[in-house]
């Protein structure tokens, strides 16, 4: 049989433990994305502006070819960073599956009790996956969402600061009500991971004692709960978000329009602004993923480390 090896205490110690150097080529990648994000907006308003102002369509036309081959590059780019990523990802799955493996050996050569065997079937089948999947994009994902957050909000503000006022101004509630939401989602979360497992060893242990079933059936009641109000607190978030995207595009449009009409902006700064609004808030959302994946990838990670250190850590039998 294999020694176990401990775990570290964070699953982000663990990541840098799993991926290694792998890290260091994804954020390069990553900061090429994020900077190109801002190429196919200065794309935009420069066509939009030629085309309205010179009446240029030859250049018009170059710009357009210089934007297809910017939108493949940068395409090509995330590509490469995706696949690579994922490979990160799944090497970190392998590792976690052997290790687990490793600790199914050790107890059942010793006196595995059916509250073990549950614990392991759980970690095989909902934790491991998860949580080594997560190690991929644990450092290049909000790198890459607060990199373009970062360079389109830049590049907004160079184009016409008070349209990026208004922009902001619309935003900024979204920094008070999304931690709020998110901070209730990721408490019921780590409960349900918790009575989850509790339900994984109940199944393995098997039926027939009334006391445990009805335990069992209070424990499947309050997933259902939990779940319900991790989806009300989701789809209003989203809600939320949405509506506040809405009032950003609004907010820009009146501000802008009145600037082209009094000479102030050329139009095609305003179809820049526009379309840089939605490139934040895909970015965004992606982040408020990534921070509730990460709290529940924790959760998992801390029981996954818990069960394998209790076992490495323990004295092998002569």
């Amino acid at each position: 049989m294999a020694a176990l090896i401990a775990l570290p205490s964070n699953i982000y110690r663990y990541a840098c433990q799993a991926s290694g150097w792998h890290q260091l080529p994804l954020v390069v990648m990553t900061v090429c994305v994020s900077l190109l994000e801002v190429v196919p907006l200065e794309l935009q308003r420069r066509i939009v502006n030629d085309a309205v102002k010179d009446r240029n369509y030859r250049y018009v036309l170059v710009l357009c070819a210089v934007y297809v081959g910017a939108v493949l590059f940068q395409g090509g780019t995330k590509l490469v960073l995706n696949i690579y990523r994922n490979w990160v990802g799944e090497a970190a799955v392998r590792d976690l599956r052997r290790r687990v493996h490793s600790l199914v050996e050790a107890t059942s050569e010793a006196s595995s009790t059916l509250e073990a065997e549950g614990i392991q079937a759980s970690m095989i089948v909902a934790e491991v996956e998860p949580v080594g999947s997560f190690v991929g994009g644990s450092v290049s994902e909000p790198l890459l969402q607060a990199g373009i957050l970062c360079s389109v909000l830049a590049y907004m503000i160079h184009v016409d600061v008070r349209m990026a006022a208004v922009a902001i101004l619309f935003f900024m509630p979204q920094l008070i009500f999304v931690p709020m939401m998110q901070h209730a989602m990721n408490r019921r979360t780590r409960v349900r991971v918790r009575l989850l497992r509790r339900l994984s060893v109940s199944a393995v242990e098997g039926g027939g004692d009334p006391v445990r079933d009805r335990d069992d059936d209070e424990r499947i009641e309050r997933v259902f709960h939990l779940n319900m109000g991790v989806y009300k607190f989701k789809f209003s978030m989203n809600f939320l978000m949405n509506l506040s995207t809405q009032l950003q595009i609004i907010g820009v449009l009146a501000v802008g329009v009145w600037a082209v009409l009094h000479d102030q902006l050329e139009i095609g700064g305003v179809v820049a602004f526009v379309s840089g609004i939605g490139r934040i808030t895909d970015p965004w959302g992606d982040l408020v993923n990534y921070f509730r994946d990460a709290n529940i990838n924790q959760v998992k990670f801390g029981l996954l480390r818990d069960a394998i250190n209790q076992q490495a850590l323990e004295p092998t039998a002569e």
